[in-house]
């Protein structure tokens, strides 16, 4: 029995496929935000406006999420809409779920680890998210670690985020990277951020500003042969920015929710984002939404960069 190779998945949206020829830089979105992190329709319109800013900065967005048995390497506008309507009926993918998505023909929206193995696969080095899973708060007796962090430990991708979420303990998911030796650069601040809140109280391992300088220090990486991603931490918009005391409340009485319900697994996240939307009458949800933003930009000029400094040294 002949199985088909990796690459015999993936499908090209035509837009990716003429960007590829042209030579244009492309920047992998992953498809769990639009499906699981933001209501409808907001989720849709903030994946067009997010598509046009990468677009705006001279790179090319591939949102990726798996489709009728094969793994979409960007959507046309319909298929974002589909995904977006669709909401928590897609399926949430993460590295064990991808063979089943896709032997069954599944509709799937990608994690950040499914997303940075479908972006490797595709030959994509830089990947746009809102902020990367982690060490749950808990995890001590939980042990609900995300897959995120160990895909961060062996898939070279350069990740750009808003830090990891604030409902994390930040801490101990600064802790596992460092141990699985994952740099944590930081642009904008010397601390990493915190997803709603701006500054996390932990420092990143090196801050790196300017586009090429992150270019130049991801080249070096994975010109030593080191295995494993690079992650980017820029913080949300001042304006948009929410305050640690606040935000801390809503993710305690979120947490309490979330236990008295049974919730555990990956429908954790969600549910915590959701409840934290209502307790903030809407405006972590605004703020989620500016952080997305503001990464698109970053990582579409770190992509761009890159693109420029092909070797090292």
């Amino acid at each position: 029995m002949t199985l088909p190779s990796a690459q015999a998945w993936l499908q090209w949206s035509e837009p990716v496929r003429a960007a590829r020829a042209a030579g244009r830089p492309l920047v992998a979105l992953e498809s769990t935000i639009v499906a699981h992190g933001m209501p409808f329709p907001e989720n849709l319109h903030t994946a067009r406006e997010v598509e046009a800013l990468i677009r705006a900065e001279g790179a090319e967005p591939a949102t990726i999420a798996v489709m009728d048995g094969r793994i979409r390497i960007g959507l046309s506008d319909d298929e974002l809409e589909r995904l977006a309507r669709a909401g928590p009926a897609a399926v949430k993918l993460s590295r064990r779920d991808l063979p089943a998505a896709l032997s069954s023909g599944a509709l799937g929206a990608t994690t950040v680890a499914g997303t940075m193995i479908c972006a490797h696969l595709a030959g994509i080095e830089v990947f746009v998210t809102g902020g990367i899973g982690g060490v749950h708060r808990g995890a001590a007796q939980s042990f609900d670690i995300s897959a995120d962090l160990q895909e961060l430990a062996r898939t070279p991708v350069a990740v750009v985020c808003a830090g990891a979420k604030s409902i994390l303990d930040i801490a101990l998911t600064l802790e596992y990277l460092e141990t699985h030796g994952v740099p944590v650069l930081s642009s904008g601040q010397d601390e990493f951020a915190a997803f709603f809140v701006r500054e996390s109280g932990h420092r990143a391992d090196y801050r790196l500003d300017d586009a090429k300088e992150q270019a130049r220090f991801i080249r070096t990486q994975w010109s030593l042969g080191l295995e494993g991603g690079v992650l980017l931490s820029t913080p949300v918009p001042e304006a948009d920015a929410l305050q640690k005391a606040e935000v801390d409340g809503w993710i305690d009485a979120a947490l309490k929710d979330a236990d008295v319900q049974g919730i555990g697994g990956k429908a954790v996240t969600p549910f915590l984002l959701a409840r934290i939307k209502q307790l903030s009458g809407g405006r972590s949800l605004k703020a989620n939404i500016a952080l997305v933003k503001h990464n698109a930009q970053v990582g579409a000029r770190l992509a761009l960069a890159l693109a420029r400094l092909p070797s090292m040294p």
